[in-house]
């Protein structure tokens, strides 16, 4: 079978950013609860989530919005200036520019569905100007207005944005949460990414189609052309 678009999770996927990530949330996690995470906690609550989601596991209660966002800005402060201090390293994973090029010269739809905030957003394109492939308009990204991974609304979202049917859609995913949001919401075809130490560990997550270490490794001739 043939597909109609694309439809990319960003950090883990078009961005290899997790240790930044995730000792900034380590941070916080110290901050708020006197420890960090454990690994279990850092691939179930961490990965794929909705700030907003971790924040208040970590807290131990549903948040306001306002304790929320505040939290929430300290956090990707935090993470954008150890991205800017490693600025040098700071660039899109193996194999994206190459499949993004082919995707726009082909006239493929895609898209990003991604669990960052509107902050982040802007500095991924100020940095890896996302505009060159990607019209920013359609890109969903945590806006606070719907329930995180694995809720499948994200992805239902992007795929509206870009005028198909989820069962027309391939969705890229490096995390567990974000591939159950995928099957969720009837994505046609789930690609899980990641190191090959973790393909195991990924073929077994209920929904899984195919598995890469790269994009670099997409099947082009699953798009319809």
């Amino acid at each position: 079978m043939h597909y109609k678009g694309v439809i990319f999770d960003f950090n883990g996927v078009l961005l290899l950013d997790s240790p930044f990530h995730e000792k900034a949330w380590n941070k916080m996690s110290i901050k708020l609860r006197g420890k960090p995470f454990i690994q279990e906690e850092i691939e179930t609550k961490v990965h794929g989530r909705i700030t907003k989601d971790t924040l208040s596991y970590l807290v131990g209660r549903n948040l306001t919005k306002e304790e929320s966002k505040e939290l929430d800005d300290e956090k990707e402060q935090m993470y954008i200036q150890m991205c800017i201090d490693n600025i040098q390293d700071y660039q899109l994973s193996e194999g994206s520019i190459s499949l993004l090029d082919y995707l726009v010269e082909n006239n493929i739809a895609h898209t990003i569905a991604t669990a960052s905030p509107k902050v982040l957003l802007e500095f991924y394109e100020k940095h890896l100007h996302l505009s060159k492939w990607f019209d920013l308009n359609n890109v969903v990204y945590n806006d606070f207005t719907f329930p995180g991974k694995p809720s499948p609304d994200i992805f239902l979202r992007a795929a509206e944005k870009i005028n198909l049917d989820p069962k027309d859609c391939i969705v890229i995913e490096d995390a567990r949460s974000g591939i159950l949001a995928a099957k969720e919401a009837e994505i046609g075809y789930i690609i899980a990414l990641g190191p090959e130490e973790t393909h195991t560990t990924l073929r077994k997550v209920t929904g899984v189609n195919e598995v890469i270490t790269d994009l670099s490794e997409f099947n082009r001739e699953l798009l319809n052309i």
